[in-house]
């Protein structure tokens, strides 16, 4: 089958008119917010929902999202990862409570820090551990460790990666140059001044890059997740570890996403051995929280480094970090919430998930492909998966992806804006799967010709 653009368009203006009738509430808090928030929104990227304005939350548990109009949502975005432990856990929301009655921040280290540190070096094998707001803290303070015991200058991330907002990340490829990405806001200097960028699973080009000896570290999901999952060529890994060894280049693992592979994210489920790790997001079951950790011998190098007297000086740090507030919620969420039962039961549910998407691609003959990493999945619109983040963004079709988040968001779903990514909590059930399954297969039927469900067959029911 093949894109009738003409009758996506049309589809996708009835599903733009349904959803601005359906979320009438949501629509004036949108017009409302206009006089007072740039762009009508707390934060830029809100505005990449695809009903034209984005629904205004009212609550969420486990699963399942409600909006202020009433309507109930199977959540599959779960806060871009934030939330992927499931909405408010139980657990989580206990200690927030608990703690929160005793002060939210204190300068000072608690028990809490302590319990984390050691689970931390259990799950991941790294030794030492420091706290962080966001895994884009975490990876900054990462990057300014390994310019500081390098001596180095210059750090090397992947085409279409994402890091956060780090300044040096925000780069990208362009006829073999390193250029800004395009939409990068304000730049503070040309990143070619401060980045390598090379091609994920391009080994050769790696080599190539790290041979000068003046890259300070790199900086890498173990799989690439932001742009649709590209995973990584059997014997990838090795290759990087042995030739940032070899060049003395520093390994930094950002497991932020690709911690949907496990508890101890990729790295425990691949035993692969960096020299910092960086993990944020759903660590705290959605409070504000990251860490990064450090082998025996970069924490030894750093020490060597280190003045007690300017420990408050080096750019590493913020007052709220490490706040007990957020500590406390990553040990009931690491102790009771992001274990090993929720894996088992998650990723059979993402492969369900990317089963049934799959099969609908196969149906309808589509040039489309379906990848998944542990309790994450993510359809492309390619025949074959990348194998890195060119060939992925090459892939990009706005009207068409606009068009399928948009009916399954009429439909009751909800999927990550920015790409075509599902996120499987612990409280999702098989039939929820399977009902994301049947809305797809309707949604593409649609553009084939086949009448969509109407809106009193795939209302709500269950949900």
């Amino acid at each position: 089958m093949t894109v009738d653009r003409a009758r996506l368009a049309s589809l996708l203006a009835g599903e733009a008119a349904r959803f601005a009738a359906e979320h009438p509430r949501s629509l004036a808090l949108a017009q409302r917010a206009e006089a007072s928030l740039l762009g009508g929104v707390p934060m830029p990227w809100m505005v990449r929902w695809a009903g034209g304005f984005p629904i205004f939350a009212a609550a969420a548990s486990g699963a399942h999202l409600t909006d202020v109009d009433g309507h109930r949502y199977l959540d599959l975005c779960l806060g871009d990862t934030g939330a992927m432990t499931g909405h408010a856990p139980a657990a989580t929301v206990e200690a927030v409570a608990w703690q929160a009655r005793r002060g939210f921040t204190f300068m000072l280290p608690t028990e809490d820090a302590v319990w984390v540190g050691e689970e931390l070096s259990r799950r991941f094998g790294l030794p030492y551990w420091q706290f962080a707001l966001t895994a884009t803290d975490a990876n900054r303070f990462a990057i300014r460790l390994a310019r500081e015991i390098t001596g180095r200058r210059l750090i090397l991330v992947y085409n279409w990666c994402y890091h956060g907002t780090v300044d040096e990340t925000f780069v990208t490829l362009r006829g073999g140059r390193v250029v800004p990405r395009e939409g990068n806001i304000g730049p503070p200097v040309d990143p070619a001044l401060t980045t390598r960028v090379v091609e994920f699973n391009d080994v050769p080009a790696l080599e190539a890059a790290l041979a000068p000896g003046d890259v300070a570290c790199v900086l890498a999901e173990p799989a690439l997740t932001n742009v649709g999952i590209v995973h990584p060529d059997p014997g990838y890994h090795a290759a990087l570890r042995e030739i940032t060894r070899r060049t003395g280049t520093m390994l930094i693992l950002d497991e932020t996403h690709t911690i949907s592979a496990g508890p101890g994210g990729y790295t425990r489920v691949h035993g692969l051995d960096p020299d910092m790790l960086t993990l944020g997001k759903p660590i705290a079951g959605g409070v504000p929280a990251a860490v990064y950790g450090v082998t025996e011998q970069v924490a030894g190098r750093i020490r060597a480094r280190s003045r007690i007297d300017l420990a408050d000086t080096g750019g590493i740090g913020g007052t709220l970090a490490a706040n007990p507030l957020a500590t406390a919620a990553m040990r009931a969420t690491l102790e009771h919430v992001l274990t090993e039962s929720a894996y088992q039961r998650t990723i059979p549910l993402a492969e369900r998930f990317a089963s049934g998407v799959a099969a609908v691609i196969g149906e309808h003959g589509l040039p489309w492909t379906v990848q998944q990493l542990g309790c994450r999945a993510e359809y492309w619109f390619r025949p074959v998966p990348p194998r890195n983040g060119g060939e992925a963004a090459s892939a990009v079709d706005s009207d068409l992806e606009r068009y399928l988040h948009l009916a399954a968001l009429n439909r009751g779903i909800l999927l990550t804006p920015f790409h075509n990514m599902a996120l499987i909590a612990p409280e999702v059930t098989e039939a929820d799967i399977d009902r994301h399954t049947e809305v797809f297969r309707e949604s593409v039927g649609g553009m084939a010709g086949v009448a969509l469900l109407d809106a009193e067959a795939v209302s709500r029911p269950g949900l």
